[in-house]
């Protein structure tokens, strides 16, 4: 099985969401998957213009001549595709938007309708298409805060003629890659989680009750961690104020 990740963080290997992945990539891995880790920040990928010269003019083939086209041979020879991103403003972050817009690429412009009398485009490939996996992390500790990525992805897989295998979603994101030595224990049993997570979408290609359930839990009680992030914040303040500015 071949399972490639695309991680939308523009922090690429700096970020709380390449913490969630590595960690991921090793349960997969461990499993007996195939991986390759992108970080999309690192690629050349321009926006699309909705000129449509890849649906009508030239099939399948975009007129940007950038990296997307090493990207989608990746979707297409994948077994399973990982979008990876923090969140940004309850919605993917913009790196990731541009690829998800190019990869219009895929569809074939003539309609058809779902099993559900749905309309949709047309499948360009005859090939499977890959499942899809989402993993995404934020700063707040309500899982609420997910409710519009969720949607996004069962939509945007639903248009790829595919399905979503598994939602990881973790809040409380900043803590996964913070310095306090207190937090080293919360960080390795997390760690272990995500493990899980790679393994069971391997083997199962979905996730059990129990892990989905796991995943549900605070990595700190709610209101400690908005007391604590909020005096980190204002120590942050304080300290780059406080530095003589630069005349």
């Amino acid at each position: 099985m071949k399972i490639t990740i695309f991680n939308g963080s523009p922090r690429a290997e700096k970020g709380n969401t390449h913490f969630m992945v590595k960690a991921f990539i090793e349960g997969a891995e461990k499993a007996g998957a195939v991986t390759n880790n992108i970080f999309l920040s690192k690629k050349k990928i321009n926006p699309c213009m909705g000129c449509f010269t890849c649906w009508l003019k030239t099939p399948g083939i975009c007129v940007f001549k950038d990296d997307m086209p090493t990207l989608l041979s990746e979707v297409l020879t994948s077994d399973i595709i990982v979008f990876a991103f923090p969140l940004y403003v309850d919605n993917v972050s913009g790196q990731m938007k541009i690829f998800m817009d190019r990869l219009m690429t895929l569809a074939d412009p003539r309609i058809t309708k779902d099993e559900n009398g749905e309309s949709r485009h047309q499948k360009r490939y005859d090939q499977p298409s890959p499942g899809v996996v989402v993993i995404s992390n934020c700063g707040f500790p309500e899982f609420s805060h997910f409710q519009v990525v969720s949607l996004l992805f069962k939509r945007f897989a639903r248009n790829l003629h595919s399905k979503v295998l598994g939602e990881i979603f973790r809040t409380e994101g900043e803590l996964l890659c913070h310095k306090r030595l207190l937090l080293k224990p919360v960080q390795f049993k997390y760690k272990k989680l995500m493990n899980k997570c790679g393994e069971e979408i391997v083997k199962n290609s979905k996730l059990s009750l129990k892990t989905k359930e796991a995943l549900k839990k605070p990595l700190v009680p709610k209101d400690f961690y908005i007391k604590e992030a909020n005096k980190y914040i204002q120590k942050r303040l304080t300290q780059i104020q406080s530095k003589p500015k630069k005349v």
